[in-house]
């Protein structure tokens, strides 16, 4: 086993994807000697959800998981989908559910099946007391009366991979949320909002992630090591973009999101 690092906890990491296919092994180690010790692997629908616990005991201690149905794949959620979910919750690395919840942008799967799956899961992470991993895209009036619902009920719930403004910070804010802030922020044409949303943000509510293998950092000084390929290694890059446009020192930032992340995950 890996030996263990804690500087950085990456909140979400695709490790399931074919892109890491090749060379997983090697992709952890970066990330461990880069001070990334603990990394969470996103489950996207069963399957991936599937590969994320198997990879959880190759690395034991070292990745955690979600499991969970994107809301692109909300077509094909059904009570079987319900229950098997319900089954892979349990495992011990399964540390929140997700990720879930509404994408209007791509639409890959009908609105209404995106709220049906999404409101499956949130009873979901209601009945186990887990955390939720949400993902939103054009869908922030419907996504926010929906976790109204059932907030008061919920363990925790994370924005997965905020990229919105200052006004959405806030009505999170006023959930009791917490907000992962990736790559994105180091974008000096789409990033622009997020720079300014950062400030909104306390430093007790605030995450870090890679999405990996999104969203590359576009400010790296060198080249990725594999082309256009994002990795957990870089999320100490990320986080000295985020504690700058915060207005924070990066050891307070550092200390702040391990704090967090430790708490509402219980890891």
């Amino acid at each position: 086993m890996i030996p263990q690092m804690s500087d950085y906890i990456d909140i979400g990491v695709n490790l399931t994807g074919s892109s890491f296919d090749g060379d997983l092994d090697i992709v952890v180690q970066r990330a461990m000697a880069s001070g990334v010790g603990r990394m969470i692997v996103t489950g996207t629908d069963i399957k991936h959800s599937r590969k994320a616990i198997e990879l959880c005991k190759q690395y034991s201690k070292v990745l955690f998981s979600t499991a969970g149905v994107h809301p692109h794949h909300a077509d094909e959620y059904t009570r079987e989908t319900s229950r098997l979910l319900a089954e892979l919750s349990h495992q011990d690395c399964v540390v929140a559910i997700g990720e879930c919840g509404l994408d209007y942008n791509r639409n890959f799967s009908t609105k209404q099946n995106q709220r049906t799956a999404f409101d499956g899961q949130l009873e979901l992470a209601v009945e186990i007391q887990k955390p939720v991993f949400l993902h939103q895209r054009d869908a922030h009036d419907d996504f926010i009366a929906m976790l109204k619902n059932v907030r008061p009920q919920l363990n925790n719930a994370v924005a997965h991979c905020f990229t919105g403004t200052a006004a959405e910070v806030n009505d999170y804010l006023e959930l009791d949320m917490h907000i992962g802030i990736t790559g994105w922020i180091c974008d000096e044409r789409r990033g622009q909002d997020l720079q300014q949303a950062v400030k909104e943000i306390p430093l007790d509510r605030v995450m870090l992630e890679t999405d990996a293998p999104y969203l590359l950092p576009r400010d790296l000084d060198k080249k990725p090591v594999k082309n256009r390929r994002n990795e957990p290694c870089y999320l100490p890059h990320i986080a000295k973009t985020v504690s700058r446009y915060m207005g924070v020192e990066i050891e307070e930032l550092e200390h702040a999101a391990l704090v967090n992340t430790k708490m509402f995950f219980n890891i």
